[in-house]
């Protein structure tokens, strides 16, 4: 059993050197070997993805299918295709749905001897002329009208034989659903980030992939007009910086551009890390925290669920979303830091699910509560409340 884990391993990596963003999504899954399943699936696991393996059925497979049995797979977590699960009746035929639509994306190095995944210009299907890389729903009507039209034929017989390779998708909970898909999205963007990091850039992001995953990563209109906003509170806490203009002239030498005095109006701006905000919640977040900055706005962050975890100086970076906490959620301990740092604040923006009863603390600054798209406003906060709109 080990050894299976290690040879796993082992094609992690040659799928790395041959597509790195399909291997790197396999690294960060959780694997197991299951001998109850017929061949290999992917199953949700809490809120992530496990794959497991038949090790017996693996014991089969030459090593071009292995990398393309693994890929298969991974095609599966990265098409959504858990949690769509609920949007089609007949769950074998969208399980043989899902499967002609992602094993068009894997190239004929990785379908060895062993390989017999369904395709659809294969003999059981190309009769239906099926066109290319057209989705899973495409494909699901074309099975569901010829089962229809024959049900005694051989994709009939086929449907009801065959075997899953997506389980558990039925039955899971909105929550879980929508739970899981936001994982699965933090995961991808990681994937990004990664290969961004690495020098490898946007290029090696499969073509299948890079308009979603480009998606994950666009810089969505702000909630208000930022600028016009912060430009309200007094410049009682700023942070002076110079900038070279060559608009006006420089008095003491006259070839050199003059510099410019400009002031940073300086702003603390809470991010509640409870455990009831979820991932998209918090790049909601840091979408509006990206734009005050972009105002010109010099800001500090305070992480916060039951306590502190955390103050830092916000530098512009929208990408790496990583906080601390997730435990329950106080605001009295950032309306205590704010009285003891009065001076060195203008005003406070509290993003927040609003899920907690209001400070007994009152704010002595202005504040601004930012309620998540997902949460209703609480009216019982002090102070001003909006709420993001997408």
């Amino acid at each position: 059993m080990f050894n299976i884990y290690e040879e796993i391993t082992k094609y992690s990596k040659h799928l790395m050197l041959k597509e790195p963003f399909y291997g790197l999504v396999l690294i960060g899954l959780n694997k197991e070997l299951d001998k109850n399943i017929p061949t290999a699936c992917v199953t949700p696991d809490n809120i992530n993805i496990k794959l497991k393996v038949n090790p017996e059925f693996w014991s089969t497979l030459d090593d071009r299918t292995k990398l393309g049995v693994l890929k298969h797979e991974l095609l599966h977590i990265c098409f959504f295709h858990l949690t769509n699960w609920d949007r089609f009746d007949n769950k074998k035929v969208y399980n043989m749905a899902a499967d002609l639509e992602i094993n068009q994306y894997i190239g004929s190095d990785m379908k060895g001897e062993a390989w017999d995944g369904l395709e659809i210009n294969g003999p059981n299907f190309a009769h239906l002329n099926l066109e290319e890389k057209k989705g899973t729903g495409y494909y699901y009507a074309a099975l569901m009208k010829e089962i229809e039209d024959n049900p005694d034929g051989q994709i009939a017989q086929m449907a009801n034989d065959f075997e899953f390779d997506i389980q558990d998708g039925e039955g899971l909970s909105d929550a879980e659903k929508k739970l899981i898909a936001k994982q699965i999205d933090h995961q991808l963007k990681e994937v990004a980030e990664t290969l961004k990091k690495s020098n490898k850039g946007r290029g090696t992001i499969p073509s299948e992939m890079k308009d979603y995953i480009d998606s994950l990563f666009e810089v969505v209109e702000p909630v208000i007009d930022w600028k016009s906003y912060l430009r309200r509170f007094s410049s009682m806490s700023t942070m002076v910086y110079t900038k070279k203009t060559r608009r006006k002239p420089n008095r003491r030498f006259n070839e050199g551009p003059a510099l410019k005095i400009k002031q940073k109006k300086r702003t603390l701006v809470a991010i509640d890390t409870s455990g009831s905000v979820n991932i998209k919640e918090l790049e909601e977040f840091f979408n509006e925290i990206y734009h005050m900055y972009k105002s010109g706005t010099y800001i500090d962050v305070i992480e916060c669920d039951a306590d502190i975890q955390r103050v830092y100086e916000y530098k512009g970076v929208l990408e790496n979303i990583e906080v601390q906490g997730r435990g329950g959620t106080d605001f009295e301990p950032v309306m205590r830091y704010l009285s003891q740092h009065k001076n060195a604040y203008a005003n406070l923006i509290y993003l927040t699910d609003g899920e907690c009863s209001p400070p007994s603390t009152q704010p002595i600054k202005p504040i601004l509560w930012v309620h998540s798209s997902q949460s209703k406003i609480n009216e019982e906060l002090p102070g001003s409340k909006i709420k993001i709109q997408r």
